[in-house]
């Protein structure tokens, strides 16, 4: 995936799809989501490997991968990360050492599909098809950023116009709040691609965490995570043989 750029300078055709992934904003409040605490290091066992803390949080198997993966290879190279998962809809924000700062419901692309339609951030709106409102899967150098309304944003892949961003509540048939607020992520596809999170849950955890450059890990629903990402199984490396290579 490509390293994002500025992200001030907005093109006049991404402009156009800033609109995508604009559709949601009301105020959710979800507990747990308090102020960021003080970054603590990652859980070292004796062997030296390191793991990712998840507190009280119990994830799925491939998330649990991926982050003692990131901790262990330090692929995140110093920056606060993400990984949204979206076969559950969630996405759970770590600091630099890989420790939890807080996990949320997001909404998604209507779209299931891991690519990116290519030179999708350049049309129009009306121009994008419902079967291509994806949001993809990869590596994503992220950066914070704004819109065209002037509200901050977090850009996940700025050439596709893909952002996590609040929701927004100004199409009520949309239902918008409701889908967050549900058991299941079923119905938390609704979007152009980007990724739409609970008011105070960006406010809270994820725009403090992405003050400057973080990486977000968006996990594939149509293939194995090892497909994307150059990962390992942190209880299986030999202790002197740590890994660094990651999927660009």
């Amino acid at each position: 995936m490509k390293k994002l750029e500025e992200t001030t300078a907005i093109h006049t055709g991404r402009r156009r799809t800033l609109a995508l992934c604009a559709a949601a904003a009301g105020a959710v409040v979800l507990a747990g989501c308090g102020p960021l605490d003080r970054p603590q290091a990652p859980v070292a066992a004796q062997s030296g490997k390191r793991l990712a803390a998840f507190g009280a949080e119990r994830p799925p198997g491939d998330v649990r991968h991926i982050a003692d993966w990131v901790a262990d290879s330090r692929d995140n190279q110093a920056l606060p990360f993400a990984i949204l998962d979206k076969v559950n809809a969630k996405v759970y924000v770590f600091d630099a050492n890989a420790q939890l700062r807080g996990a949320s419901p997001v909404l998604l692309g209507t779209a299931p599909g891991d690519h990116t339609v290519p030179g999708i951030g350049e049309r129009k709106m009306s121009e994008i098809r419902p079967h291509e409102r994806t949001t993809p899967a990869g590596r994503f150098v992220a950066e914070p950023g704004r819109n065209l309304q002037g509200e901050d944003i977090v850009w996940v892949d700025y050439d596709a116009a893909v952002s996590m961003h609040r929701v927004r509540a100004n199409k009520p048939e949309e239902r918008r709040l409701e889908r967050l607020a549900s058991p299941t992520p079923d119905d938390n596809r609704i979007s152009y691609g980007c990724i739409n999170v609970p008011v105070r849950f960006f406010d809270d955890v994820v725009s403090p965490s992405f003050r400057q450059r973080g990486i977000v890990y968006v996990l594939p629903e149509t293939r194995p995570v090892r497909s994307v990402f150059r990962s390992y199984d942190v209880a299986l490396r030999k202790p002197a043989a740590v890994q660094t290579a990651s999927a660009r």
